[in-house]
């Protein structure tokens, strides 16, 4: 990729790599802080297991409502302008945490926490997936997408590092720096990728289609009349569900990429819910061997996006890069269940340099499929996807990880839930071995607008 064309996207970078340092580097601290509050002094929690599970499924379900309604206004309204609302509120729960982490400050925190990521959760990677998008020609898309998905590996290994070496309380004051940072630097450097004329921009979401609304001789009758057409202008901008159907089924490839972000999405919430649950009961892991797995995982992640996905992509595709990620996937997590020692979770995340290609490419072939104006819809239309799949995944993997770690499993196999997710995993990769490859006729075909 042309450097001069990489530089336009500098300011996303930065934004996108300091939003995705502050919420990554709380991750190795968030479980023990959750068992201390919760079950102090133990190393297995079905408490812990539940609530996380039963967040992550409220969060989905927000996002699942979300995602699509905020890619398809910033189609519009702009991007920046949709950056601003996930890195401000994502500031306020973090900021709790900072300053306390005691068991009532931690329900203030779970509280605020789930609330404010139904709203915000994976909309800064959905907005900045549609900015490249924007800024980058569909020739070179896939590596720019690997780029950020880099950029963003990155981050998670610095935020890794970081927590490391400083205690829990200055992890949490870190982090809540940082994601101020975030946002005030995207609101002064980041310029608008949507070319809209300065007038749209000027005026709100909601707006007076009638220049004399305001006219205080108006009669009730025209107010009544004006009020319906502002409702029925803002109700045409937000996408309904038989308008994300139709998306899916304009597209044979689209519907294919669909499944595989609901499989896919389906076991990395799985991850979420189990991994660390299961490393602690398993081998009483704490804080600090949570980062070092973590480190290693965002080192591979890092390698693979920024090296050998740019050097990959137009050799062989996006097709084949998402199959190979998934293949090694789910080979991955079969492994992982029947670890026998506290070094295989360590080997495989080192072997996970080729499980990162996935996201990437599959976000690629979805953008090659519509045009430059609907890059926000196809892009939220995939994280709505995702988190549908966010909300059933704790329901089956949360239950499962309690079981078969507590004393009432039916059978000795605590990594059995882990076992589930290279299941889930391995639908997405035969169904990516379904995918044709993209040409531009077909993407001219199937090109669709939500909005009427």
């Amino acid at each position: 990729m042309e450097m001069e064309k990489l530089s336009r996207l500098s300011h996303l970078l930065v934004t996108v790599f300091l939003s995705v340092f502050s919420s990554f580097m709380v991750i190795p601290a968030i479980t023990d802080v959750t068992m201390t509050a919760l079950c102090p002094g133990k190393d297995e929690c079905s408490l812990a297991i539940y609530l996380t599970g039963f967040q992550q499924a409220m969060i989905g379900l927000g996002t699942l409502v979300m995602m699509p309604v905020i890619g398809n206004l910033s189609d519009q309204y702009g991007r920046k302008s949709f950056l601003t609302l996930p890195l401000t509120l994502s500031i306020v729960p973090l900021a709790i945490l900072a300053y306390s982490r005691t068991t009532n400050f931690f329900y203030a925190y779970f509280l605020f926490r789930t609330l404010t990521a139904m709203v915000c959760e994976g909309s800064v990677n959905c907005l900045a997936l549609a900015y490249v998008a924007d800024t980058i020609p569909e020739g070179q898309r896939g590596s720019a997408f690997g780029i950020l998905s880099g950029i963003c590996s990155a981050a998670f290994v610095f935020g890794t590092l970081v927590t490391r070496f400083i205690s829990t309380t200055a992890t949490f004051q870190v982090a809540t720096l940082v994601s101020m940072l975030a946002a005030v630097y995207m609101r002064v450097f980041l310029k608008e990728s949507v070319r809209i004329d300065d007038h749209s921009l000027s005026q709100p979401i909601i707006k007076k289609e009638d220049p004399d609304f305001n006219n205080v001789d108006q009669n009730d009758d025209d107010q009544d009349d004006q009020a319906k057409k502002i409702s029925t202008s803002l109700y045409k901008k937000i996408p309904s569900l038989s308008d994300l159907t139709c998306l899916i089924k304009s597209s044979t490839t689209f519907s294919q990429a669909a499944v595989v972000a609901f499989f896919n999405s389906l076991a990395e919430g799985g991850m979420q819910a189990s991994t660390l649950y299961f490393l602690k009961a398993r081998f009483h892991f704490n804080k600090d061997q949570f980062a070092d797995l973590m480190l290693i995982s965002g080192l591979a992640a890092t390698v693979s996006q920024l090296l050998f996905m740019p050097l990959l992509t137009p050799i062989i595709g996006e097709k084949k890069l998402l199959s190979i990620g998934l293949f090694v996937g789910c080979t991955n997590m079969f492994l992982y269940s029947i670890s026998w020692s506290a070094w295989v979770p360590y080997a495989l995340s080192l072997s996970s340099v080729f499980v990162f290609f996935a996201i990437p490419a599959l976000r690629s072939i979805a953008s090659k499929l519509v045009g430059s104006n609907e890059q926000g819809k196809v892009q939220g239309c995939i994280s709505g996807i995702s988190s549908f799949a966010n909300i059933i995944s704790p329901l089956i993997f949360s239950p499962l990880t309690a079981l078969f770690l507590s004393d009432k499993a039916p059978f000795n196999f605590p990594g059995f839930s882990i076992l589930g997710i290279g299941l889930a995993t391995m639908i997405a990769f035969i169904q990516s071995l379904m995918i044709r490859d993209i040409s531009s006729t077909s993407k001219s075909q199937n090109q669709y607008s939500m909005v009427a």
